[in-house]
């Protein structure tokens, strides 16, 4: 996720005029030999111009991940790539998709994780991410920051979401963390 954060991070501040992904999901995130993820699929991508933070489109990203703003109004922003990135922390952290059958009505895929938190995480995620007894607590902690920080990327109001280099200084700080208490453990174990 750090690696797909990056690249994010890259096409809205890289350049003097902004990219915005527009369609941030599972299936547009491809990893080479080396377990490195890079973001594909520019198809609907937009340029920004020089200076500005929006921009209006009548073509539509996949349902489900893309922002509120960007489904009912057609506003594409960085802060919509945002959203996207979150639903993506989403979706690779419980292994279900927005759109899966047990979420409608009033249930999302957001709603159900922003509900379930902090208590329920072993609950809601992977059961994959948290196997083995080794680290579990640590393991949950880790996956508990990651999915808080999936429903921060996910807010409504889209000046209320953090940009994307504050989301990737946080996903940094997580797994320097993680690894630091990783590495206590496995010295206190010796």
């Amino acid at each position: 996720m750090i690696d797909v954060a990056s690249a994010l991070e890259y096409l809205h501040h890289g350049f003097s005029r902004p990219i915005v992904h527009c369609d941030l999901k599972p299936s547009n995130v491809l990893l080479d030999a080396n377990m490195v993820a890079h973001v594909a699929d520019f198809g609907i991508a937009k340029l920004l111009g020089e200076g500005d933070s929006m921009t209006q489109t009548r073509t539509l990203a996949t349902i489900g991940n893309m922002a509120p703003e960007y489904g009912s109004e057609g506003i594409v922003s960085m802060k919509g790539d945002v959203y996207s990135f979150g639903i993506l922390l989403m979706e690779t952290f419980k292994r279900k998709k927005p759109t899966d059958d047990m979420f409608g009505g009033r249930m999302s895929l957001k709603e159900y994780i922003k509900e379930a938190l902090p208590d329920a995480v072993v609950e809601i995620a992977d059961a994959n991410l948290l196997t083995g007894e080794e680290n579990f607590a640590d393991k949950k902690d880790g996956v508990s920051f990651i999915l808080g920080l999936s429903v921060e990327c996910c807010v409504e109001v889209p000046d209320e979401r953090n940009g994307i280099t504050q989301v990737l200084s946080t996903l940094v700080t997580i797994r320097t963390q993680f690894l630091a208490t990783l590495a206590k453990t496995n010295e206190i174990g010796r």
